[in-house]
Parts: structure tokens; C-alpha cells; sequence
């Protein structure tokens, strides 16, 4: 249940209060700076400090911050000082569990989405939260690892061939966005290999393993239901235009973006469709199998009732019973067994009853 819900680690504390709560292991420090424009070819460079980095380049178009690691209390301050963040959404940086949302404050916008990984030792779903902050010039993401979604992104940049260097930061925003939507394919489509793997386990020899399999990739689809949903909600915002950040040249890229998260929603609701579909049939075989043994027993039950009952007439020890005086009485009644088992066998099998 902790994938499903975290306590905010603001409880207790006045809104707006920075609490750094690690919820995973410490890592170091990332921080990255890109700066492109127009006229100007793209520069990267690490820094080792918050103040390496502040202020930004004026003479950049635009500018990328990206914040890798545990984020320190002391960076976040700096940064929302420098540009005037609202200490809300600094509080919810900080807090890693947040649901995927945008905030409009006019001057900038605040995006949280969830990154979704899949781990493959573990064979589930791995969600990392990103933190986007988008002005008129720059655009600053916070993210617990470096995990390679934003590659293509960061390598775009410095070949300078693309139209990532001749748009604003608007279409920078976009391009991260669009990363970490196209990456969610990534995780259906390992979600679809479980999903034709436990297929052919439940057709060929399902077991109690195969309903606990079952159950499992159910969560994995609940946990990728829960991130996809509201991630509909923010791109479906920023689609319409709503804030003026984000010019007319860019929205209609934010059209296909919206367009793939409806198609991962449709995909996730159809595999969910197919799991549960799955879990009937393993009870539907179960029972099956169940009814196949009942009937074996019902069988053998059926053909000794008879047979019990002419041994059990002939084990009367009354004096004044004729066949028992016979010389071939026993092996009279046994054929007559004999003759009655078989008899009821291919009244069986005319029946079609096994």
C-alpha cells in the first residue's frame, strides 16, 4: 500500500513549510545547466553549487536547469528566492507523493507529472516524480535520478539541428513533457508481454501461482491508472491554452501529446478489461476441473451402489435363502457384478456422461 498513498510531509507544519522527508535513499546532488537561443549555439555545464547557476545567462534564449538527486532545503529556497516561487509549490516539490497537477501563477507554471519506469528484476511498475517550473525564458526540472528519459531531449539541444533551438521555453516544457508521456509506451508494452504470458500459463497449466501473477499485474494496472488519469487532466489544461506562457505555435503539439495520453488511458483500460477477463476464466477452469472430479466420483459412487447392494442382500445370515446352498452361487453373483459394472459403463459412455 505505500505505492498507493503517502502521508504528506507537510502534516503538522504551516503551508508553505519546507520538510524534506526522504522517502527513498539519499543521492547526490545533480545540477546541470543548458543554456541555447537562436543566435547563440547550446552550452551544458555542471555545477557544483546553486550560485554557480544564479542568475541565469541573460544573454540566453533559454535556459534549463535540471536539479538531479535529493533535493537540499537550502537549493530550493535559493531558487524560489531568485525567481519569486511560490513557497506552495516549493513545499510540493519537496514532497514526492503529490498527484500529477499544473498551477498557473501568472509569471510561471507549475507541472507535476509522474515518470513511469519499468523494473525489470521486479517485473512492476517504478513511478518517479518530476517537478517542472516553466517561465518566459527558462525552465527548471527537479527529479530524484537520472534515469535517461530526458536524453534525447538534453541531445537534441547541443546537436542544434533541431527546432527545440529555434523555439522558446514553451516548446522546451513540451518536449520534456512529451518525453516522459512517450516513455509511459515503454511501460505498456511490458505490461502487454506479462499480460500474453499469463495467458498461455492459464490455457496450458494455471496454478495457484498463476492467480497470484493475476492479482499482482491488477495492482500494476491500478498504479498506472492512478498516474495516467490526472496526467490527462494537466495536458488536456495546457491544450487549451489556458495560460498565455505557452504560445499558439506550440499548442498544437500539445494536441498530439493530449492525443498519445488518451491512447495509453484506452490501452490501460482495455488491459485492465483483459486481466479481469483473466481472473474468470481461472475461476472458471477451476470450477471446471472441480466438476470433472465430482463427475469421476459421482461415476464410481453410481456403479458400487448397485453392486453394494446385491452383496450386501446376499451377506443376510438367514437360514431360508436358496442361492446360497448353490454350488455356483459366488461366481454367479460375481458375474452378475461383473455383467452390471460393464453394463452401466456403456450406459455412461452412450450418455456421453464422461
Amino acid at each position: 500500500m505505500k505505492r498507493f498513498f503517502h502521508k504528506p510531509a507537510s502534516v503538522g507544519y504551516a503551508p508553505g513549510t519546507l520538510v524534506s522527508v526522504a522517502r527513498e535513499e539519499l543521492r547526490p546532488l545533480l545540477l546541470t545547466v543548458c543554456e541555447y537561443g537562436r543566435e547563440q549555439d547550446a552550452v551544458e555545464r555542471h555545477v557544483d553549487t546553486i550560485a554557480d547557476c544564479l542568475p541565469f545567462a541573460p544573454h540566453a534564449d533559454v535556459t534549463w536547469l535540471s536539479v538531479g538527486g535529493s533535493h537540499p532545503v537550502d537549493v530550493l529556497e535559493a531558487i524560489g528566492k531568485y525567481l519569486d516561487i511560490h513557497p506552495l509549490a516549493l513545499e510540493d516539490i519537496l514532497d514526492t507523493s503529490q498527484r500529477p497537477k499544473m498551477e498557473d501563477f501568472e509569471r510561471y507554471l507549475f507541472i507535476e507529472l509522474n515518470m513511469l519506469l519499468w523494473d525489470q528484476d521486479h517485473a512492476q511498475v517504478e513511478s518517479e516524480q518530476v517537478s517542472l517550473i516553466m517561465g518566459d525564458k527558462y525552465v527548471i526540472t527537479f527529479q530524484s535520478c537520472e534515469n535517461g528519459v530526458f536524453d534525447s531531449v538534453r541531445k537534441r539541444i547541443l546537436e542544434g539541428k533541431s527546432r527545440l533551438t529555434k523555439q522558446g521555453a514553451d516548446y522546451l516544457a513540451y518536449s520534456l513533457v512529451d518525453a516522459i508521456v512517450d516513455h509511459y509506451f515503454v511501460v505498456l508494452e511490458n505490461l502487454g508481454d506479462q499480460i500474453e504470458f499469463l495467458e498461455e500459463e492459464l490455457i496450458t497449466h494455471a496454478d495457484p501461482n498463476t492467480l497470484q501473477s493475476i492479482h499482482e499485474l491488477k495492482r500494476e494496472l491500478i498504479f498506472l491508472r492512478k498516474s495516467v488519469w490526472p496526467l490527462r487532466e494537466v495536458i488536456g489544461a495546457l491544450e487549451r491554452g489556458e495560460t498565455p506562457l505557452f504560445k499558439e505555435t506550440s499548442l498544437i503539439y500539445l494536441r498530439d501529446v493530449y492525443d498519445h495520453t488518451i491512447q495509453i488511458i484506452d490501452t490501460v483500460e482495455t488491459f485492465r478489461d483483459m486481466v479481469s477477463g483473466m481472473l474468470d476464466i481461472y475461476l472458471s477452469s477451476i470450477s471446471n476441473r472441480m466438476n470433472e472430479v465430482m463427475k469421476v466420483l459421482t461415476i464410481i459412487s453410481t456403479i458400487f451402489i448397485p453392486m453394494s447392494f446385491f452383496t450386501g442382500l446376499y451377506g443376510m445370515n438367514f437360514v431360508n435363502m436358496p442361492e446360497l446352498q448353490w454350488q455356483w452361487g459366488y461366481f454367479a453373483l460375481l458375474s452378475f457384478l461383473g455383467l452390471t459394472f460393464i453394463g452401466m459403463l456403456v450406459f455412461f459412455k452412450h450418455k456421453k456422461w464422461f
